[in-house]
């Protein structure tokens, strides 16, 4: 497999005359070649066809837009021949269904990664160089689908990968982001945000289903009365009615027929304007409607610091939520009179808590709708879904308040205090006499304002709840929902997170994927296991010189990347340190920049300090309203003037690189030496970034939090940097009454690196920007960054000294990528199917 050795940056070249097919070219066996063909002729007569049918140019005067809209669209014609036997083949085999409910989903840029999975990367490359165009820079075209926040989004996009890989029949569904997740641009080292106008020149991969809109009801009354058999029925009635349009996007499994669906939800207003009002001279107030309606699906998340925020947040999740119920209801029902089946052919997962409120909205369509009696309702909405919770942070356990639930869902909320009802009953049942355990097991906060525990409801109206890490579902089932644990203990399991090893190896690392198969074969694309040949290949000094100099040539790119995009000249020839992930406070960016500061303190005194080259490299985004993160990014971006000013002196360099997003990692991460995995243990849940990396040949130095904990059993204590303190210890030195100054007066390196950063070094055009940083450091420091630090410093010694015995260094990376085999999502979505599904693969025909 052979492809971009070389990425380009984002630039292109005037538009170019395409050479057309000459007299002498062979023509395609069948008159379906040019849309169902893979050699390279077919591509080629496919890509020219929609250059001038689907574009209306003609191929001397196509732009390089054109041409990368043209090659999609005929990538996209592949994938259609295998989209609708797949469908077809689910249809007439009646088979269950795992349907993935998420809100975000961090797709990246999807040309080519369907090049690989479909096996066509490289008659695509000849197609395009058949006709004078570069495919390199088609791919570097394409906007990265960011309709996510981070690793939740991109966990989202690597299972629906290996569930077509595999060959499961399964669905994603989630909402069609007008704008995704913010550019973030850096001026005067400060976040700047701008709007990600991904749909801006069109998406080649999506086909719109006006036919299979869904209405939504929003706000209204809900009125009670008896039905013809006496039995009490509940009608939702008024309000108003947005209307959900799903628009497909085909995800190919690699190697295989299967083509499964990512449906995608855009709200759409039930009518576009009140031509009364507009006739009458109102414009404004004609396209009101339209406008409330549509602002549903416009932005990723928006800010729900203030009520207007909150309440579009909660709109967002029962939108996409009401359109995928109905949706599935509505399959299902092709094929069946009644619902005593419905567990039986539909699988319904609940990505965190954002689309909880299906446990409501599937009882409201079958004891509403369709007249089911409550119990069989309720058995049936239990057997269907499962709820993966992924956070441990308090904060991030969705509640909402039961007056807006009241407003604007007035009849789920009704369910919900009935699901309540029930449930406590069974809690009092099971435990006589213990109120409190009533009240924090209650799906209703009682408080100083009443609200939804959506946790509770997912774990109350779901057979199965897992965790992410096994570190991770300890805490849950030890302390986040340990009540629900102790009543419950079959439905609680772990399902450890993973990769899809076609994007972020065989893609992203094309050297070192070609390096693997040279002395493993193929095979491991599909089933990661295999790279455990490797630790043969680990004792042979011309295969660690190979993997070194794959290494090498991968950091050179990256250094050619961020010059153009930075005008930063990073050494090459430097330990790469990398961290790049979302950048909240748990993760500890700070610990990072810190120990930045002592180094470069100690190299401006005494350059020898420095046992070799280091480059410090971060990539992230802080929420818009996070106002902590855009400080430590600020304070970064501070630390990168001031040690780069120096770099030919101190070896060190820091770099903040703008716009963290899949593209851009996929640049990162082969290049990466070192893996920054540091949160504080017990916050993360698990990661998937520091397997991107493990899997690409970086060593981990990291905690013992989330994943971080199964990577380093399987790697083995020797092959990871250990630092800090466990979970456990964390709680000990809270509860022991943690004192943060002490530690700052007892240090004398980061007692000096803090009051640099005090007073105003960093930040000369305001002495006391990073005050609030340091208060919060020296006053509570609540994930511990200073208590970690002198073990962090000491490690990070360990890395350097490490990493001059390139031999051995190199001996650690390949161990690390032979032992990743676990970490494949294909891994993890088969466990999901086998113990919490019970879905079976069905492969696709020719």
């Amino acid at each position: 497999m052979t492809h971009r050795v070389a990425p380009r940056e984002e630039t292109f070249p005037m538009a170019e005359p395409l050479r057309s097919q000459s007299p002498s070219s062979p023509q395609p066996s069948d008159e379906d070649a040019s849309r169902t063909g893979r050699e390279p002729e077919n591509v080629r007569r496919g890509f020219l066809e929609h250059v001038r049918f689907s574009r209306g140019k003609n191929p001397e005067t196509a732009t390089a837009h054109d041409r990368f809209m043209a090659l999609s669209l005929a990538v996209r014609d592949r994938l259609a021949h295998r989209w609708v036997k797949t469908a077809r083949t689910y249809y007439e085999q009646d088979v269950k269904r795992a349907y993935y409910l998420s809100a975000e989903y961090l797709l990246g840029r999807a040309l080519g990664n369907n090049l690989i999975n479909t096996g066509m990367y490289e008659a695509a490359e000849q197609a395009m160089r058949d006709v004078g165009v570069d495919l390199t820079t088609l791919i570097e075209m394409e906007p990265d689908a960011g309709l996510g926040n981070g690793g939740l989004g991109r966990l989202a996009a690597c299972f629906l990968d290996s569930l077509a890989t595999l060959a499961y029949p399964g669905m994603g569904y989630g909402i069609r982001y007008e704008f995704g997740i913010f550019s973030q641009d850096f001026v005067a080292g400060h976040q700047v945000e701008r709007a990600d106008e991904w749909l801006k020149f069109g998406n080649p991969w999506e086909i719109v289903r006006p036919e299979k809109a869904v209405p939504v009801r929003f706000f209204g009354r809900v009125e009670h009365y008896r039905g013809p058999d006496g039995q009490p029925v509940a009608r939702w009635v008024g309000g108003k009615t947005v209307i959900g349009v799903p628009f497909d996007t085909p995800i190919a499994g690699f190697g295989n027929n299967t083509v499964n669906t990512l449906r995608l939800w855009q709200a759409r207003a039930s009518e576009e304007f009140d031509l009364l009002l507009f006739n009458a001279g109102d414009y404004e107030r004609s396209v009101v409607e339209k406008n409330d309606s549509e602002v549903i699906s416009k932005v990723l998340y928006p800010n729900d610091a203030f009520q207007a925020g909150k309440e579009l947040r909660l709109k967002q999740e029962y939108f996409f939520v009401a359109c995928s119920i109905a949706d599935i209801v509505r399959r299902y029902l092709k094929t069946h009179s009644d619902f005593r089946q419905f567990p039986a052919k539909a699988a319904i997962q609940l990505n965190d808590t954002h689309p909880a409120i299906a446990v409501a909205e599937l009882m409201r369509v079958l004891v509403d709708d369709k007249r089911v009696s409550w119990d069989e309702a309720f058995h049936i909405t239990q057997q269907t879904f499962g709820y993966t919770n992924h956070t441990l942070l308090a904060e991030a356990m969705e509640k909402w308040p039961v007056t807006l639930f009241e407003r604007l869902l007035p009849r789920h909320l009704e369910i919900i205090y009935e699901i309540n009802h029930r449930f406590l009953r069974q809690v009092q049942i099971r435990y006589p006499f213990d109120q409190e355990r009533m009240q924090r097991m209650s799906l209703v906060e009682e408080g100083h304002e009443k609200m939804i525990r959506m946790a509770h409801l997912a774990v109350v109206g779901s057979h199965s709840v897992n965790g992410v890490a096994a570190l991770h579902t300890d805490l849950l089932r030890r302390d986040v929902l340990t009540d629900f644990a102790g009543m419950y203990p079959e439905r609680f399991n772990n399902k450890t997170n993973g990769v899809t090893p076609r994007r972020w190896l065989a893609w992203c690392n094309p050297r070192l994927s070609k390096l693997i198969t040279s002395r493993i074969g193929h095979g491991w694309e599909t089933d990661l296991d295999k790279l455990r040949k490797l630790e043969e290949h680990a004792k042979d000094a011309a295969f660690r010189k190979a993997f070194r100099e794959v290494k090498q040539q991968n950091k050179h790119d990256l250094t050619r990347h961020v010059s153009e995009l930075c005008k930063v000249d990073l050494n090459p020839e430097a330990l790469f340190d990398v961290q790049i992930k979302r950048l909240h406070e748990y993760k500890r960016q700070l610990l990072n920049a810190l120990h930045t500061v002592v180094l470069w303190m100690r190299a401006r005194r005494d350059p020898s300090t420095i046992i070799h080259p280091r480059a410090f490299l971060f990539g992230a985004k802080a929420a818009p309203g996070y106002q902590s993160a855009k400080l430590i990014i600020r304070l970064i971006n501070g630390i990168a003037e001031v040690v780069n000013s120096d770099a030919g002196t101190t070896g060190l360099q820091v770099l903040f690189l703008p716009n963290y997003r899949v593209s851009l990692a996929e640049r990162i991460i082969p290049a990466a030496d070192v893996s920054e995995q540091i949160s504080t243990a017990g916050w993360e849940a698990s990661g998937t970034g520091n397997m991107k990396l493990m899997l690409n040949g970086a060593l981990t130095l990291g905690t013992l939090d989330g994943a971080n904990v199964e990577i380093r059993d399987e790697v083995g204590d020797e092959n990871f940097f250990l630092f800090g303190l466990t979970a456990d210890e964390v709680i000990a030195r809270k509860r022991a009454g943690y004192r943060p100054r002490e530690v700052y007066q007892q240090n004398l390196e980061l007692r000096e690196a803090i009051d640099l950063i005090s007073s105003g070094f960093f930040s000369p055009e305001d002495k006391n920007l990073f005050k609030p940083l340091v208060d919060s450091l020296l006053e509570e420091d609540r994930y511990l960054v200073l208590a970690d630090f002198e073990s962090y410093r000491l490690k990070q010694e360990e890395v350097a000294r490490a990493y001059l015995d390139h031999d051995a260094w190199t001996h650690k990376c390949i161990l690390n990528v032979a032992r990743a085999g676990i970490f494949s999502s294909d891994r993890t979505i088969r466990q999901y199917a086998e113990e919490i599904w019970k879905v079976k693969q069905v492969p696709v025909e020719p």
